[in-house]
């Protein structure tokens, strides 16, 4: 069993559908766990379309915990995505009930890692980092924790600040291993070496930039034609991010033949830009 945890820096690259999709594409059934503290399922109002109210899946688990019974609890609040094998615990209705959810964070992360009996892997969307009530007992209790970024000058920014933390935190708990980054956009205009070099932590896989695809996933709309054989989407990471061994992997399709195109014009703002956030240069 893997416990993987997505959360982003700054912006919104992708974090929600990034989790998504690769719940979706596991090659087994799967947990997708919504602990943004934000408010308000993307997933419910999004891929689902506001067709089904969740229940409080985290607060019943608030509740719980008080009891010692998260793991009685969870299979009631896990919910089928429909025509999946995967399985959903929708997050908070509303940002307020973060307060609520501080205490449970760390007993959920125990709670996840002991589902190895039932040989179900976790995916975690922890959303944006540094918000009051941020999961990150779970993301410094994961298997593999990923930093969601696009790779522009702002958002590279953003994550180098926190790919600091981050490795501070996690050498300290003597697991360095278990950090990497997710790129959205790779090429757009820096490409993963150069991200890598720059924040001093592996990339561990490409999602291609695709809004329209990607809107499949994140506002449940209908997929958009093949255009070729062999295409890709944004979606989900082909097998565990865990076993690509410290290389990168691009995704592969979460919606298969779908086409993934980029912006035109990233090669000519690639070739006049070299990266540089916060003073340090890539070399």
């Amino acid at each position: 069993m893997s416990l993987i945890v997505l959360a982003s820096a700054s912006g919104s690259p992708g974090v929600t559908t990034a989790a998504l999709g690769l719940a979706l594409g596991w090659p087994k059934p799967a947990l997708l766990v919504e602990a943004d503290p934000t408010g308000g399922s993307s997933i419910a109002a999004g891929y689902l379309c506001g067709s089904f109210v969740p229940p409080e899946a985290m607060i019943e688990m608030a509740l719980a915990q008080q009891a010692d019974s998260i793991l009685e609890v969870l299979p009631q609040v896990s919910q089928a995505l429909p025509g999946t094998a995967t399985k959903w615990v929708p997050g908070t209705r509303s940002h307020e009930q973060a307060r609520t959810l501080v205490s449970l964070w760390e007993p959920l992360a125990a709670a996840l890692r002991s589902l190895d009996a039932t040989g179900q892997d976790v995916i975690v969307d922890a959303g944006r980092l540094g918000l009051f009530g941020s999961p990150e007992p779970l993301l410094y209790g994961a298997d593999l924790a990923l930093l969601v970024t696009r790779t522009d000058m702002v958002s590279l920014s953003g994550a180098r600040s926190w790919a600091e933390t981050l490795r501070e935190r996690f050498a300290r708990s003597g697991g360095s291993a278990a950090l990497g980054v997710v790129l959205v956009g790779e090429g757009q205009p820096f490409r993963a070496r150069e991200v890598s070099s720059v924040l001093q932590v592996p990339v561990v896989t490409t999602v291609a930039w695709d809004p329209e695809s990607a809107a499949v996933l994140s506002n449940g709309t209908e997929p958009p034609r093949p255009t070729g054989p062999s295409r890709r989407v944004l979606g989900c990471c082909s097998g565990s991010p865990a076993a690509a061994g410290g290389k990168t992997r691009p995704c592969s399709a979460a919606c298969e033949g779908h086409a993934a195109r980029s912006p035109a014009g990233s090669a000519s703002t690639k070739s006049s830009c070299r990266l540089r956030v916060g003073g340090l240069r890539d070399q």
